[in-house]
């Protein structure tokens, strides 16, 4: 029992009996943040920081591994094209986080905004998908390191592993990757010793990518072939395509899109590094915004040259930069380009292994997760254990598993988690502006009225009445986005065959999606005053929840499997401990121990 008093177990709180009204006020209650709280970690990133951190943790894997693969077999030169999209997806959802980030600088991301603007359970939902998103993000790009590694030293590393440690079961590596279980130990290790430290690593990686990607781009130049662009049908192999600008058409850039997106995923850590930053309303908008669009400048370009100095279908899938130097005969650049990939990767993996701890830190510190792993470091000034604890369960997880399956599982997480954001930009744009009341009241809540209230406000300022309404239009708006989705992607043949039944249904859809957004564009806003806004509300969060919610759906089934299995033992985690020991629950409680309420509030959480 006192040990689990020491993880934050009440045991005066799990044996109070809950009935129907206040288990469904525990789901919605909210988060009150205290701007003026001195907060326990170190305030030392500038906005330059936060971009670098931005673009270390998004510009990797896509140049130096999935350009080749998608432009080879899903979009052809294309593919710049793919990145666009992909890039104004992901450039939709980042405006919605650098508001958020305006309005909660506090360390946990989408978590912290959610638990604000919503309520606990979606908060603890979206905290628990955005560590499913780091921890599989660290452990996928600390194994990318290793056989980037091992391709340079003609796979010595993995005939040493597989001599000496094999593994022989299903669902697990060929062999047990010590290697990449120290690494990952050791990047979290010096991220717990320090901010600042780490930033400064960080920076130098991200600087000397962008160098050679820059590199990459100019050296394209000299050997750029235009007619790579439009080599007719009958000189393109079986298989690959109808030749031309999009051998695969206009479906084949769609699915480069979704894939491509997946590329961008990683900006969001410049949103959890909020408290850790000197000006945040100011640093993470610059931050969310700048770095994406760098990132998609050295996608563009970097994807653009590989095209044109190789045809499409002769690109290597795993390496395509230093297969294109090694046929061009320039083995100083291959080796450059080694270089560059090895310092992407590492800064990849710091971008993902900085924000987990940061996630793990916010939940704990309210106490939906096992609040020890809150414990600030008091001279490093960081989540300490918070910061070891995930750095070794991502060793583990590369260290043992074959992570092909796994990998996807962090998108689900990861789009889940830009719908909500989106949601919740509308949802405070919207929200009641409580200081202000309405003319008569008595009125608002007139059933004969009602239309006349939704359609032509009487108020210049949100009401109960309009905020509600808001609120049970973006529900619908997420509904039928799913619902309009899912038909996309099961009645994908349908849809090619033109059967009029589903054209006339996903036209229902998309004109009552478009009339949701008209209905709630009409409703009062707030007046509160931000350092940035998102433009546009609600037709760009709109926007980026169907595209979100589209791409989600595009997903395999076994992904959604594994996902499930994730969020069932999160659920069992916040009913048997986040629900009876949440720090929101323990406030203005009668029967929280005066002791235990003390220890809370001394030690910051």
């Amino acid at each position: 029992m006192e040990f689990l008093e020491e993880l934050g177990f009440d045991r005066t709180m799990y044996l109070k009996p809950v009935n129907w009204s206040s288990f469904k006020h525990a789901l919605t209650r909210k988060k009150i943040v205290d701007y003026d709280e001195e907060s326990k970690l170190s305030k030392v990133l500038s906005t330059v920081d936060l971009v670098a951190l931005g673009i270390g943790s998004t510009l990797g894997a896509g140049i130096y591994v999935l350009a080749g693969d998608v432009a080879r077999n899903t979009a052809g030169p294309a593919i710049v094209i793919s990145f666009f999209i992909a890039a104004v997806a992901s450039v939709l959802a980042g405006l919605c986080y650098a508001e958020f980030g305006a309005r909660v600088p506090k360390a946990g991301s989408a978590y912290i905004y959610t638990y604000v603007c919503i309520g606990e359970f979606c908060a603890f939902i979206i905290g628990w998908n955005l560590i499913l998103e780091y921890l599989i993000g660290s452990a996928t790009v600390t194994k990318a390191i290793f056989t980037y590694l091992d391709k340079l030293t003609d796979e010595k590393m993995s005939d040493f592993f597989n001599s000496t440690v094999p593994i022989h079961a299903d669902g697990f590596g060929n062999f047990t990757d010590l290697f990449s279980l120290t690494l990952a130990i050791l990047f979290s290790v010096a991220i717990a010793f320090g901010v600042k430290e780490s930033s400064f690593i960080n920076n130098i990686f991200t600087l000397t990518n962008l160098t050679v990607v820059c590199t990459v781009i100019i050296s394209g130049f000299w050997k750029a072939d235009t007619s790579y662009w439009s080599i007719p049908k009958e000189k393109i192999p079986s298989g690959y395509g109808d030749g031309g600008f999009a051998p695969y058409g206009i479906k084949g850039i769609i699915k480069g899109a979704a894939r491509c997106f997946f590329a961008f995923i990683g900006f969001d850590c410049i949103a959890t590094a909020g408290e850790e930053a000197k000006n945040p309303q100011k640093s993470i908008p610059i931050g969310v915004v700048v770095s994406l669009i760098i990132v998609f400048l050295a996608y563009f370009g970097a994807s653009a040259m590989i095209t044109l100095m190789l045809p499409y279908y002769e690109q290597d899938r795993d390496a395509p930069l230093i297969y294109v130097y090694e046929r061009m005969g320039w083995p100083v650049l291959k080796y450059l380009v080694s270089i560059g990939a090895l310092c992407g990767l590492f800064a990849s993996l710091l971008g993902a292994m900085f924000p987990l701890p940061r996630i793990i830190y916010a939940m704990a510190s309210d106490g939906l997760i096992f609040r020890f792993l809150s414990k600030v470091h008091p001279k490093f000034h960081t989540p300490f254990m918070g910061t070891l604890v995930a750095g070794t369960i991502a060793g583990v997880l590369a260290c043992l598993f074959d992570l092909e399956k796994l990998s996807s599982m962090m998108s689900i997480g990861t789009l889940f988690a830009y719908s909500m954001v989106a949601a919740c930009v509308m949802v405070l744009r919207y929200s009641e502006e409580k200081s202000v009341k309405p003319k008569d009241s008595k009125e608002e809540t007139l059933y004969k009225v009602f239309l006349r209230q939704i359609i032509f406000p009487q108020s210049d300022v949100p009401t109960k009445l309009t905020s509600k309404f808001v609120s049970s239009m973006i529900m619908s708006f997420g509904f039928l986005c799913l619902f309009g989705s899912g038909l996309l992607a099961v009645f994908e043949e349908e849809l090619n065959k033109g059967e009029i039944w589903l054209f006339t249904l996903l036209g229902f859809i998309a004109v009552s999606l478009f009339l949701i957004l008209l209905l709630v564009s009409l409703q009062p806003t707030s007046s509160q005053t931000l350092t940035f806004t998102v433009p546009l509300v609600p037709w760009i969060p709109g926007l980026s929840i169907m595209i979100n919610t589209y791409l989600m759906t595009t997903l395999p089934t076994s992904t959604w499997i594994y996902y499930l299995c994730w969020m069932a033992i999160g659920l069992l985690i916040y009913f048997l401990y986040g629900f009876w020991n949440s720090l929101e629950g323990h406030k203005n409680s009668d029967t929280y121990p005066l002791r235990k309420r003390k220890d809370v509030e001394s030690s910051g959480l």
